[in-house]
């Protein structure tokens, strides 16, 4: 789903880069929201983990791959907010980085890949989990099937800048046809990872999903045969969110994202994903242009000079989760001071008289 430079034009490219920046900026606010002490460490883990993921290309049809997008699993790990903001961190070091999507198509694909996946999967998961008995496995259940979703929509997306935009002249129908039917059955992958991931999450931590939040029912005391609601004194008050150290959670995290990124991603298929695969079957690569880091000493995952396909795959797997988690972790402490300082500046005006 990785759009290179060259499939779509540069007026359009260049629209969507605003439109990506107004969402960037949006989402900057409104992660402040989202983040506190507990989870703006973890939103950098899971820019790392969908990075890791996202090498581990699995065979869907005769000659073609796919691979996660991760707007749902961020979405409902961290929120909506910081989900846009934890996937274009990763597009933003694929694209500079691995040379990994087009840098004049780095708003197409920061606003098809970021913001579409993550505004469709996280509607339709509020919408499930609404309807759905409030238990755990309802998030699992919701995960499932908003992850689902969002990767055709992504898909449909990606044929509306095509249709507006397109460098080439391919029947916009063939286009659509070709592209979410591929990507209906990549969904299927993206929904099963995503359920796992947050499945496993709530089983050791739910207090750290975002979309698990408020979903516990109350407790309930059965009384003459009758089921009540305990009074307050009789449910054991939580050890304090503050008190409760993520530490685990994050080594246990970054681990299995440098395995999956370091190990695993040598035994990814190597068919071409979705994109690719529909790109070259329908012409639409006609107009492809190189890619402006494609010198990079990562270049298409893989350190520069080092021959043995493994040890190079596996070190620039590495470098990338490295080097995601940075810039991640960087990012949201700075959300999160942004919020601690707008929090101090109210309680001084407060206390000054200000309202």
């Amino acid at each position: 789903m990785h759009v290179p430079d060259g499939f779509i034009n540069l007026p359009v490219s260049a629209a969507a880069g605003a439109v990506a920046v107004g969402a960037v900026a949006v989402s900057l606010r409104g992660a402040r929201r989202e983040l506190d002490e507990r989870t703006a460490p973890l939103a950098g883990l899971v820019a790392a983990f969908i990075f890791a993921v996202q090498m581990l290309n699995f065979p869907v049809a005769t000659g073609t791959s796919g691979h996660l997008l991760g707007g749902a699993l961020a979405a409902i790990l961290v929120g909506p907010y910081t989900g846009v903001l934890c996937v274009s961190v990763v597009l933003l070091m694929q694209g500079i980085l691995f040379a990994d999507g087009g840098l004049t198509a780095l708003g197409v694909n920061i606003t098809d890949m970021a913001v579409i996946t993550t505004v469709v999967s996280y509607a339709l998961f509020r919408g499930l989990v609404k309807v759905l008995p409030r238990a755990r496995r309802s998030v699992t259940i919701a995960s499932f099937v908003a992850a689902l979703v969002s990767v055709p929509a992504a898909a449909v997306g990606f044929t509306l800048f095509y249709a507006i935009g397109g460098t080439t002249d391919i029947p916009l129908g063939k286009v659509l046809t070709g592209m979410v039917g591929v990507h209906v059955l990549i969904g299927v992958g993206e929904a099963a990872i995503t359920a796992l991931t947050v499945g496993a999450v709530i089983a050791v931590r739910p207090d750290l999903v975002h979309g698990a939040r408020g979903l516990s029912a109350p407790l309930k005391l059965r009384v003459g045969g009758e089921l009540v609601d305990a009074a307050p004194a009789a449910v054991p008050a939580p050890a304090p969110a503050a008190a409760r150290s993520t530490r685990t959670v994050r080594a246990a995290g970054l681990v299995t994202a440098l395995v999956l990124a370091g190990f695993v991603s040598f035994y990814a298929s190597a068919n071409p994903d979705g994109l690719e695969k529909v790109a070259a079957d329908q012409g639409i690569d006609r107009k492809t242009e190189p890619h402006h880091t494609a010198d990079s000493p990562l270049a298409d995952y893989g350190v520069k000079d080092i021959t043995d396909a493994r040890i190079s795959g596996g070190l620039a797997g590495v470098i990338g989760v490295a080097t995601t988690v940075a810039v991640g972790s960087g990012v949201f402490w700075a959300v999160r001071r942004r919020r601690a300082g707008d929090r101090d500046g109210s309680v001084t005006s407060f206390a000054g008289g200000s309202v």
